[in-house]
């Protein structure tokens, strides 16, 4: 399994960034994928999730501003990242969950989020 997160950078408030995570080694339309973010010195923290059916889910801090989305044909996730503030410079990370949470699911390597004037 590969997940291959691009799309970050510099970016100053108010403004826009889109990620995305290039999948390759399972079947991915049939699965749950999750981007997490962590702030220096903070915990990882969930940010938004879509399923294989195209339901998603957002942290509160980012609804609204966030969204997320996937390409199947391209077996790519996308998280487009509007309005974007000081506190959510972070390290993000693409994850691939299990189907039993209790398992560990796949992670990809973080792109670097800063958002500063």
């Amino acid at each position: 399994v590969q997940l291959q997160a691009s799309g970050g950078g510099l970016v100053q408030p108010g403004g826009s960034l889109r990620l995305s995570c290039a999948a390759s080694g399972f079947i991915f339309k049939y699965n749950t994928m999750e981007w997490y973010r962590q702030a220096p010195g903070k915990q990882r923290e969930l940010v938004a999730g879509i399923t294989s059916g195209g339901s998603t889910n957002y942290t509160d801090s980012v609804n609204g501003r966030f969204t997320i989305s996937r390409d199947n044909a391209r077996r790519t996730v996308f998280l487009q990242m509007n309005n974007l503030k000081p506190e959510d410079t972070a390290v993000y990370y693409c994850y691939r969950p299990q189907s039993d949470r209790n398992l560990s699911g796949n992670w990809g390597r973080g792109t670097q989020v800063t958002v500063s004037s």
